[in-house]
């Protein structure tokens, strides 16, 4: 079963979140071969760190839940709340083959939350921007068989164009939330 998983910052927990660094690295070690996409997402200054998000495949919804809150920057009170939803892998691969790499241009991740719960039916990429998707698909109920809103992870040239590429997508937005983002892992 795949998983988004969006821990965000509690506001002035930046210190906090340094110096927790080397323990998330090491928790998210053991994940490595799980992760499909991961990375910090930003304030509106482009520096301050907002958010992490990662989407990971695990067994079940309790060892989802234990990934989630048994994470050390959690733990320390780095996170004000974590959005954690059943999630499909629309695209099929992770960040790291995502053709455009890890470098060059700007890169979101847009939430978009649904206005009303749908049966889940088929589900699509949109066709328009696909080469820029780095990771996209629905956030659903915890049996997974309600759409309740989408997340993508985006090349653009800026904020508005994601914005853009996910109501391309038809489906009604009660709310939709664009953060700055970056491929996220251990730096060397």
């Amino acid at each position: 079963m795949e998983f988004f998983c969006y821990h965000r910052d509690r506001p002035g927990s930046a210190a906090l979140r340094r110096k927790r660094l080397e323990e998330h690295w090491s928790f998210m070690d053991r994940y490595e071969a799980e992760l499909i996409a991961r990375g910090p997402t930003f304030a509106a200054d482009g520096e301050t760190p907002s958010g992490s998000v990662h989407i990971v495949e695990l067994p079940d919804p309790a060892a989802a839940r234990a990934f989630a809150f048994e994470e050390p920057g959690y733990q320390a009170g780095v996170y004000r709340d974590v959005l954690l939803r059943r999630w499909h892998n629309l695209l099929g691969r992770t960040m790291w083959g995502f053709p455009g790499g890890p470098s060059g241009g700007d890169r979101f991740l847009v939430l978009g939350l649904g206005a009303e719960p749908v049966s889940v039916g088929r589900l699509d990429v949109p066709s328009a921007g696909r080469e820029e998707l780095i990771a996209y698909g629905p956030l659903l109920s915890d049996d997974g068989a309600t759409w309740l809103g989408t997340a993508m992870l985006v090349r653009a040239p800026d904020a508005e164009t994601a914005r853009r590429r996910l109501t391309a997508d038809h489906h009604p937005y009660a709310h939709i939330e664009v953060h700055d983002w970056e491929f996220g892992g251990r730096r060397t």
